[in-house]
């Protein structure tokens, strides 16, 4: 399968896509034997192409042995970017994609973005310390309702950090404007018909474990409950109990993974 946006019919050539793409040139970043990831502009406007040149059995082995689902190419970031744009998600904008070959082994790929200009991420934000309490309720509120449209439409991110969202800086300024919030970075994403429980309690540990040292408070948590399930916190409290223990366990098993210590006021909810 192969698809050319017209606006960049006269840089790239529909029959020789992936040929194209892969001499493609501009700021490099990230080039790994299997996988490039580069900035490039065409006039005025830039992109970003990530080109998979198939990742071997090796990999495919290893990651199965892990109990894990192989990335075997750009599909995954296509088929979600496509439907998260459907449900209203802000994601990327594709203009470009190909894939080729049956062995899964060898299957080469690629996918071409509009790249999100005047954008910052909300790891950026909050490393400086840049979030007050207005906009702090304002982005729970709003990563509660992507978690959640994301997961009830059948859609995983298995890399769910705030480094993955970006935001628009204009509305971040705006006092009275729920800020504009775009999830990218989706080349591990499933798309199916159901989330199953793992896949959203992995997804929503890891964004709370990459807001722990933001300084994610009690509060946070128990608005992001509220907002996720769509009930009262009581009613997430009687219901779902086990669910975000399960949550609270795996962000501190992943903080302790990464720094070796445990993390400050990660309780057990009850029961």
């Amino acid at each position: 399968m192969s698809y050319l946006s017209p606006e960049l019919a006269g840089t790239l050539r529909k029959e020789s896509l992936f040929e194209d793409a892969s001499k493609l040139t501009g700021e490099i970043f990230r080039e790994v034997e299997t996988r490039r990831t580069l900035r490039f502009q065409v006039g005025s406007k830039n992109y970003f192409v990530k080109v998979h040149y198939g990742v071997g059995w090796r990999e495919i082995f290893k990651n199965l042995l892990q109990l894990r689902l192989p990335v075997l190419g750009a599909k995954n970031e296509w088929l979600a970017i496509n439907r998260l744009t459907q449900l209203g998600v802000n994601t990327l904008t594709p203009v470009a994609y190909v894939s080729e070959g049956k062995n899964p082994a060898k299957i080469r790929s690629c996918i071409i973005t509009k790249a999100l200009e005047n954008t910052r991420s909300l790891e950026d934000l909050v490393n400086e310390n840049a979030v007050g309490m207005r906009l702090r309720r304002k982005l729970v509120g709003k990563l509660a309702e992507i978690a959640r449209t994301m997961h009830n439409n059948g859609i995983n991110h298995r890399d769910f950090y705030i480094c993955h969202f970006l935001l628009e800086r204009t509305s971040v300024n705006s006092a009275g404007q729920i800020p504009e919030v775009f999830l990218i970075d989706l080349h591990r994403a499933q798309v199916r018909t159901r989330t199953p429980d793992r896949w959203r309690i992995k997804d929503i540990s890891g964004l709370l474990f990459s807001g722990i040292d933001a300084g994610v408070t009690r509060t946070d948590l128990f608005r992001f409950m509220k907002d996720y399930s769509g009930k009262s916190l009581r009613e997430t409290l009687n219901h779902d109990l086990d669910f975000w223990n399960a949550v609270l366990a795996r962000a501190r098993k992943l903080y302790v993974r990464e720094h070796g210590t445990q993390a400050a006021g990660l309780l057990r909810l009850g029961r």
